[in-house]
């Protein structure tokens, strides 16, 4: 099947750059059939096609037969080249305009068939019981007011593939030491290579639903905490990771009561204190 979105002929006016600018503004940059690019101007460059080179060589040509989600799906980028690459693919998003971005260019690619749009948070996928073979995780992480919980939640739908993208803080320094210390021995964490997340309370890049930049220790920490394995580097930011179910440290570290009672599955219902109180 051709690669529906490696086109690279230049922006055609026409009916459809009219359609596309009708749902402008755009944050992919998608190139159309007929040429016609989505975003040419994009402060990135062309985003986010060069962070697909990156990451395609990683995936398997030819995905027939494997599921894959799309977490944060924007206008579609991946979930097009992943469905173009034989994939049956969800793509999720909270952005009701963006998803009409998506579900408007799945028409213009023919791709209707293989894709499936739907507006969901992240901690919604507790309510499949789906799996999936790939997961693409990224640029969302750093948004969720509760990042572990999501990537927890994420853990238990992968199958085979998680690829993971998150904004960073600098520095690529892991700690070196042992694996438990002392109530008194603190002045640890200050090592530029511990495990840590930065937590911005205000805007950052201008948004305020920039919430946290961990370090690349603390992003390979909490992937294995969740249950990853981190099996390569596809660029800059991204962590490349498949299910670590011989060893994984998310059952090991914690207890599973915790997760089912975050996410409403612990079974103890509504709770209701007010006879406690009336008592008084």
């Amino acid at each position: 099947m051709k690669n529906a979105c490696s086109i690279e002929e230049g922006n055609i006016p026409g009916a459809t750059q009219d359609a596309a600018s009708s749902f402008a503004p755009w944050f992919h940059n998608l190139h159309l059939p007929d040429g016609t690019q989505t975003a040419p101007d994009h402060f990135l460059g062309d985003f986010p096609s060069y962070k697909w080179k990156e990451i395609a060589p990683h995936l398997p040509d030819d995905l027939r037969g494997w599921r894959v989600l799309d977490i944060g799906c924007n206008a579609g980028f991946y979930c097009f080249e992943l469905a173009a690459r034989g994939a049956k693919v969800v793509g999720i998003d909270s952005n009701p305009h963006y998803l009409a971005q998506a579900r408007w260019a799945a028409g213009q690619y023919g791709l209707e068939d293989r894709i499936l749009f739907k507006q969901l948070q992240v901690y919604d996928l507790v309510r499949t019981k789906d799996m999936f073979d790939l997961v693409l995780f990224l640029g969302v992480f750093y948004h969720l007011r509760y990042p572990l919980l999501g990537l927890d939640i994420v853990f238990r739908k992968t199958r085979r593939l998680m690829i993971f993208q998150t904004m960073t803080m600098p520095g690529e320094k892991v700690f070196d030491g042992p694996d438990d210390f002392e109530i008194d021995q603190r002045e640890v964490m200050l090592d530029p290579g511990w495990p840590k997340m930065a937590f911005i309370e205000k805007r950052f890049a201008h948004d305020p639903t920039n919430w946290w930049a961990p370090n690349h220790a603390g992003v390979e920490a909490m992937l294995r905490s969740s249950g990853f394995r981190v099996i390569g580097y596809p660029g800059l930011e991204v962590y490349l990771c498949e299910p670590d179910h011989k060893d994984p440290s998310g059952t090991s570290t914690w207890d599973d009561a915790e997760y089912l009672a975050a996410t409403c599955q612990s079974g103890a219902g509504h709770q209701d204190f007010s006879g406690f109180f009336s008592k008084e």
